[in-house]
């Protein structure tokens, strides 16, 4: 089995355990933990998947940090790539490697645009797992795995800050605008 067929195995078993029926929203969440190290690789990258709930935000309105921001959340993110996961971390290391991903764990384009909004892809390999973790998003969209159980409710692609390139993944990862309201929030109070 490849590495995406593992990650979105993974993801799909996850999601399919929730027993929640007010789920309004996933997260998938990936940062790079500088004090993780596998192997010659620092600032290994973390992923995880969790909800939230309309109960556990008390109904926030649509447009709302309370809503979106993470910071808010359950916190019930159960880890799928980690550091502390042999196996998963030795198959993510591999898929690096099939796929001509360099420099990993290392930060080379720590940019900043005039405002000092962060526009660099972060440690080397991040950005790249950033958008297969989209694909396995929008793969669980658009085969019905997410729609048949919670109707049309988004799949969030962030980090911890919300750079960017969460507005990026996150819109590749609903392709029939499930995140029209997560996007709209981002736009008007992460940026």
């Amino acid at each position: 089995m490849n590495f995406e067929n593992v990650l979105l195995e993974n993801c799909r078993e996850i999601i399919e355990s929730w027993e929640e029926n007010d789920i309004y929203a996933i997260s998938f969440l990936l940062h790079s933990e500088p004090t993780a190290k596998v192997g010659e690789v620092e600032n290994f990258p973390e992923f995880s998947v969790g909800y939230n709930t309309e109960s556990f935000c008390e109904n926030a309105p649509k447009i709302s940090e309370e809503r979106w921001n993470y910071a808010f959340w359950i916190q019930n993110n159960i880890s799928v790539i980690s550091a502390e996961n042999d196996n998963m971390a030795q198959q993510l290391i591999e898929w690096y490697q099939v796929n001509g991903v360099e420099n990993l764990g290392k930060i080379l384009d720590d940019e900043y645009d005039e405002d000092f909004n962060y526009i660099g892809k972060g440690p080397g390999g991040y950005y790249e797992l950033l958008m297969q973790i989209s694909q396995v998003a929008k793969t669980l969209q658009t085969d019905g795995t997410i729609r048949s159980k919670f109707g049309e409710i988004p799949i969030i692609v962030h980090d911890l800050e919300y750079s960017w390139f969460s507005k990026t993944a996150t819109i590749e990862a609903n392709p029939n605008g499930e995140a029209v309201d997560f996007i709209k929030t981002y736009e008007e109070l992460f940026v």
